[in-house]
């Protein structure tokens, strides 16, 4: 009876589906589709319609499509700084103020 215990292997945990935006915070606001035909992956929050794009393959999974896209987020905010001002092209401040 024990070796029958023992050979039997637990099902794999069922991962999400279905997550928060990273941009309206809404949970459960983006759903992942993967289209292995085109090698398309996309992540669309319903209620702001933002949208990520990115290449699969046959292991991808809706979570590592998400997480991607949160990856993405991170990397173009790196470099911005909120407090920082910028100088616009053509504004008023690029005129020598010697003068």
């Amino acid at each position: 009876m024990s070796s029958k215990m023992a050979s039997r292997k637990k099902p794999a945990p069922k991962l999400d589906t279905t997550f928060c935006c990273p941009f309206c915070n809404h949970p459960g606001g983006v759903s992942c589709t993967i289209d292995l035909k085109l090698f398309v992956a996309t992540a669309v929050c319903y209620v702001c319609q933002e949208a990520y794009h990115t290449t699969a393959h046959y292991l991808t999974e809706p979570v590592g499509v998400y997480h991607d896209w949160i990856d993405a987020c991170q990397k173009a905010n790196q470099d911005v700084d909120c407090f920082k001002p910028q100088r616009r092209v053509g504004s008023s401040d690029d005129d020598d103020s010697d003068a």
